[in-house]
C-alpha cells in the first residue's frame, strides 16, 4: 500500500513539474522575451515528465523494478543535465558547454568509481548502474551550476532539484524499502517541486552576458581537484577493507586516472594560452608607462615611494636609487610641503576609494636638484589587493604655466605700444582705489592729428607715431605710475600723486608730445589735450574713468594743448554743448536763428557808415545763444558753410529793404571753408543780383587768426571776389600773428582793429599809416566810451565800431536809428 502511494505520488508530482515546466518554456517561447531560454526548462520539464513515469513502475509491479527505474533515471539525467546547461547564466556558447560537460565527467567518472567501490553495491550489482548515473549527473549539473557567474538562481534550483531527484532515484532502484523508500520519495517530490519552481520563475533579471575574465575562470580550478581525492580516498578505503582490487575495478580506476590526466592537460594549455595573454598585457602596460608624458609614483600610507614608473628618468631625470624607499616630501619645495601634505592627509583620512582622485599643485626637485612646477593626482587604492597604496601621477606643468602667464601678461598689455590696455588700467585704478588713504589721479589723453597723419601718410607712419609717444609718456612718468593705451588716439596715465604733482605732469606731458616727430622722410606735429579727475571723486573705477573722459572732452573744446580738471560744471557744460550739438543742425529750419545788426560810423562827423551782421541763436529753452558758443559748434559739426550762407542771404534781403543811401555798406564773417570753396564767389554774386545791390556795398570779413592756415590760397579767394565789385576786410587784426607785409599782398579794403591793439598807441600810429599807405580804411573796434572814441580819433581811424557809437540789434531797431542818424 504505501509503494503505491509513494508511486502515485512521484508519478503526480513528475507530470506536475513537466506540465508546469512545459507550458512555461511554450509560453516564453511564444513572448520571444523570456529570462530563461525555452529549451532549458522545456528540457528540464521533460526530466520531470520522465521522472513521473518512473515513480509509477511499483504500480505496474514489473518483474525487474531496479532495471526499469534505472532506465528512467538514465532518461531524466540527460534531460535534466542538457536543460540545465541550456539555462541562462549556466554557460554562453557550446564549447562552454562541453568543457564543463567533460569537467562534470571528471568529477562524476571519480564518484562512480567510489561508488563502484562500495561494499554494499557489490551485494546488489544490478543496482551499480543507477549509482554510477546518478553519481555522473549530479557531477556534471554540479560543475555547471558551480562554474556559472553570477550563479544563476534558475540554473541553482533546477541544478539543486534535478541533483536531488537523482539521488533519490538511485536510492529506490538499489532497492530500499519501508522509511528509506518513503524518504527517497518524498526527496523526488521535493526535488520535482525544486525544479519546477526555479525554472519557471519570470521575475528574475537577465544574467550579464559578459564574458569573465580569465583570473576568475582559472581560479575554479583548484575545485576540481575534489575528483582526484574522491578517487584516491576511495581506491585507499577500499585497499583496506577488501585488500584487493578486481579487473573491473582496474580498468574503472584506469577510466578515472585518463579523464582526470586529459583534463589537467587542458588546464596547463588555459594557464599557458593566459600566461601569455599576461607577457602582451605587460608588455603594453610596460610601453604606456615608459613613453607616458606623466611621472607615477606608488606610496604606502607612511608616504614612502614604493615604485617610480620608467618614465622617471626621461622626464624629471631620477633614478630609482634616488626616489625608491624615501619619503614622497623630500621631493616635494620646502615652501609647497605643508599644503601638499594636507591635501594627501585628508586623502588618508576619508574612505579609502571615496572620491575622485584629488589635485595637489607643488615644485618638485628633478635629478639635476631643479625645482619644476608640477600637477599631481592622487588616487587612493588602499582596498585593491593588487595595490594596496596610493598612486600619484606627476605631471609638469611648468611650460604650460609659463605660456598661461605670458597670455596673462598679453592680455593687459597693448601689442602696438607695450602700454597697458584699458583692462589692465582698470585692474591697476582698482587696486589703487582700495588702498585706505591713498590719493591718485587719472590722466586721459587725446591726440590731434593722427587720423591726418594715417590718411596722408599711411598708417605704417601712424603706428610709428604712436610708438614715439608710447616712448615719450614711459619717458615722463614715475615708477609707480602706469601709462596705458585706450584705443585708437587715446592714452591714459594713472599716478598716485595728488592733484598738484598731477597736473604739473600733465603739462609735462602736453609740452613733450607737442614736440615735432622726426620720421624717416617727414616730421609730422601733433596736439593734444588732457583731462584729469581724483580717484576720491567717484564712486567707482568706471566713473573715475568718465570724469576723466568729460575733462578731456572739455579741454578739445577749449582748444588744443590743453589740460583741464573735472568738475561738475564741466559735466554741465558738455551736457548742454552735446544738447546743442543737436539742436542747432535743425535751427534754421525751425525760424530759430535771426541776425543783429552792430552800426559802424564815423568818427568825424558820426554818420553811420554801415553796419556788421552778427548771428544769433534763440533758443526757445536757453534762450539766447552767443556767437562764441554757436561758432565752436557749427565747426565741430561742419556746418559753418551753411551758416555762413544762411547769414549772407538774410543780411542781403535786410539790406535791399533799408531805405539807405548807395554808399551804405553791409559787412558779414565768413569761415575759411567757406571762403574756400569753388562756388562763394558764385554764390555772393547770385545773392547781390537777387536783392539788386551793388557789390561794393558787401563787405566779406576774414579773421585775422586764419590767414596763417593758407595765405596763397586765401589771397586767391579774396582776389575773385574783388573781381565782382565785393570788398574784403580783415577783422581783428593785431590779435594774431598776422605781419604786417602780409597786408601788402592781402587783397584787403578795410582794417578791423583789435581793441587790444587799440591800447598801444604807437602801433596803432604804425597800423593806421601802413594802412593810408595802402589805401585802406581803418575801423577801430570795441569803443565804450568817449575816451575810446577820442583816442581812436586822435589815432587817425575813420571809422569806429562799438557800443559807445550804437549797440547790436534786430534789423527793425537799426533801420530807425539809420532814420534818426541820417541827417546828422
Amino acid at each position: 500500500m504505501i509503494a503505491v502511494l509513494l508511486a502515485g505520488a512521484i508519478g503526480a508530482a513528475g507530470l506536475c513539474a513537466g506540465a508546469v515546466l512545459i507550458r512555461a518554456a511554450l509560453a516564453l517561447h511564444r513572448a520571444e522575451k523570456a529570462f530563461v531560454s525555452c529549451r532549458g526548462a522545456g528540457l528540464v520539464g521533460m526530466g520531470a515528465l520522465v521522472t513521473g513515469l518512473t515513480g509509477l513502475v511499483p504500480w505496474w509491479a514489473p518483474a525487474n523494478p531496479s532495471a526499469w527505474i534505472t532506465a528512467g533515471l538514465a532518461a531524466a539525467a540527460a534531460c535534466f543535465v542538457a536543460g540545465t546547461s541550456l539555462l541562462p547564466g549556466a554557460a554562453s556558447n557550446w564549447v562552454v558547454r562541453l568543457r564543463r560537460a567533460y569537467d562534470g565527467v571528471g568529477l562524476g567518472v571519480s564518484l562512480a568509481f567510489a561508488v563502484y567501490l562500495i561494499p554494499a553495491a557489490s551485494r546488489r550489482p544490478e543496482a551499480v548502474p543507477a549509482l554510477l548515473i546518478a553519481a555522473g549527473g549530479i557531477a556534471v549539473i554540479t560543475v555547471i551550476v558551480l562554474r556559472a557567474r553570477p550563479r544563476p538562481r534558475a540554473a541553482a534550483w533546477c541544478g539543486a532539484g534535478t541533483s536531488l531527484v537523482m539521488l533519490c532515484l538511485a536510492v529506490l532502484a538499489f532497492g530500499a524499502e519501508g522509511p528509506p523508500a518513503a524518504t527517497a520519495g518524498l526527496g523526488v517530490v521535493a526535488g520535482l517541486s525544486a525544479s519546477a519552481w526555479g525554472g519557471s520563475r519570470r521575475d528574475l533579471p537577465r544574467p550579464p552576458l559578459e564574458p569573465r575574465h580569465p583570473d576568475q575562470y582559472l581560479a575554479s580550478y583548484p575545485l576540481l581537484a575534489v575528483p582526484a581525492a574522491v578517487g584516491v580516498i576511495a581506491a585507499i578505503w577500499h585497499l583496506l577493507a577488501v585488500e584487493e582490487f578486481g579487473a573491473e575495478a582496474i580498468v574503472f580506476g584506469l577510466v578515472m586516472v585518463s579523464v582526470l590526466v586529459v583534463r589537467e592537460l587542458l588546464v596547463v594549455r588555459d594557464i599557458r594560452r593566459y600566461a601569455g595573454r599576461l607577457r602582451v598585457t605587460e608588455a603594453h602596460f610596460r610601453s604606456l608607462v615608459t613613453g607616458a608624458t606623466d611621472l607615477t609614483l606608488v606610496l604606502d600610507e607612511r608616504l614612502t615611494v614604493q615604485w617610480q614608473s620608467p618614465a622617471a628618468a626621461r622626464l624629471f631625470g631620477l633614478r630609482d636609487q634616488e626616489v625608491i624607499g624615501r619619503g614622497f616630501r623630500e621631493l616635494i619645495h620646502p615652501e609647497d610641503v605643508a599644503d601638499a601634505l594636507a591635501v594627501i592627509g585628508s586623502v588618508l583620512a576619508g574612505e579609502p576609494e571615496g572620491g575622485p582622485p584629488v589635485l595637489v599643485s607643488a615644485r618638485m626637485r628633478d635629478g639635476t636638484a631643479m625645482w619644476r612646477e608640477t600637477e599631481s593626482t592622487i588616487s587612493d587604492l588602499r582596498r585593491v589587493p593588487e595595490v594596496a597604496a596610493l598612486v600619484v601621477h606627476v605631471r609638469d606643468v611648468g611650460e604650460r604655466r609659463h605660456l598661461e602667464r605670458t597670455l596673462h601678461r598679453l592680455s593687459y598689455l597693448d601689442q602696438l605700444t607695450g602700454l597697458a590696455n584699458r583692462q589692465a588700467l582698470m585692474r591697476d585704478l582698482l587696486a589703487l582705489r582700495r588702498q585706505p588713504g591713498r590719493l591718485g589721479t587719472l590722466l586721459v589723453i587725446d591726440l590731434h592729428g593722427l587720423a591726418e597723419i594715417n590718411d596722408s601718410r599711411g598708417r605704417e607712419v601712424g603706428d610709428a607715431v604712436l610708438i614715439e609717444v608710447a616712448r615719450r609718456l614711459r619717458a615722463l612718468i614715475g615708477g609707480e605710475d602706469v601709462a596705458a593705451r585706450l584705443g585708437g588716439d587715446e592714452f591714459a596715465v594713472l599716478t598716485p600723486d595728488s592733484s598738484v604733482p598731477a597736473y604739473a605732469l600733465a603739462t609735462r606731458i602736453v609740452t613733450k608730445l607737442a614736440e615735432p616727430y622726426p620720421l624717416p622722410g617727414a616730421t609730422v606735429d601733433l596736439h593734444t589735450s588732457v583731462g584729469l579727475a581724483e580717484l576720491a571723486g567717484g564712486a567707482d573705477s568706471d566713473e573715475v574713468l568718465r570724469h576723466a573722459d568729460l575733462a578731456r572732452q572739455r579741454a578739445c573744446q577749449m582748444g588744443r594743448d590743453r589740460v583741464e580738471w573735472y568738475d561738475p560744471d564741466v559735466e554741465i557744460q558738455l551736457h548742454r554743448r552735446m544738447e546743442l550739438e543737436q539742436q542747432l543742425l535743425g535751427a534754421a529750419a525751425r525760424g530759430e536763428l535771426d541776425l543783429v545788426f552792430q552800426p559802424v560810423a564815423g568818427l568825424v562827423d558820426g554818420r553811420p557808415a554801415g553796419v556788421e551782421a552778427l548771428l544769433r541763436w534763440r533758443h526757445p529753452e536757453l534762450g539766447p545763444i552767443p556767437p562764441k558758443e554757436v561758432l565752436p559748434i557749427a565747426a565741430a559739426l561742419g556746418m559753418t558753410a551753411e551758416l555762413d550762407e544762411w547769414v549772407l542771404e538774410e543780411a542781403c534781403r535786410r539790406l535791399a529793404g533799408w531805405s539807405v543811401g548807395e554808399e551804405f555798406w553791409l559787412s558779414v564773417n565768413v569761415g575759411p571753408r567757406e571762403l574756400l570753396t569753388a562756388r562763394f564767389p558764385e554764390q555772393v554774386g547770385a545773392t547781390l543780383r537777387r536783392y539788386g545791390l551793388a557789390p561794393d556795398r558787401l563787405v566779406v570779413e576774414v579773421a585775422e587768426n586764419w590767414i596763417d592756415e593758407d595765405v596763397p590760397a586765401i589771397v586767391a579767394a579774396l582776389a575773385g571776389l574783388r573781381k565782382l565789385g565785393v570788398r574784403a576786410a580783415l577783422d581783428d587784426f593785431g590779435s594774431g600773428q598776422t605781419s604786417l607785409s602780409h597786408l601788402r599782398r592781402l587783397p584787403v579794403d578795410m582794417l578791423k582793429l583789435s581793441p587790444t591793439l587799440m591800447s598801444d598807441r604807437s602801433v596803432v600810429d604804425v597800423v593806421v599809416s601802413l594802412g593810408r599807405r595802402l589805401g585802406l580804411d581803418i575801423v577801430a573796434k570795441g569803443l565804450e566810451s568817449e575816451r575810446d572814441i577820442a583816442r581812436a580819433t586822435e589815432a587817425g581811424c575813420r571809422y569806429g565800431q562799438g557800443f559807445a557809437l550804437g549797440h547790436p540789434g534786430p534789423a527793425e531797431r537799426v533801420e530807425a536809428y539809420l532814420d534818426s542818424h541820417r541827417g546828422g
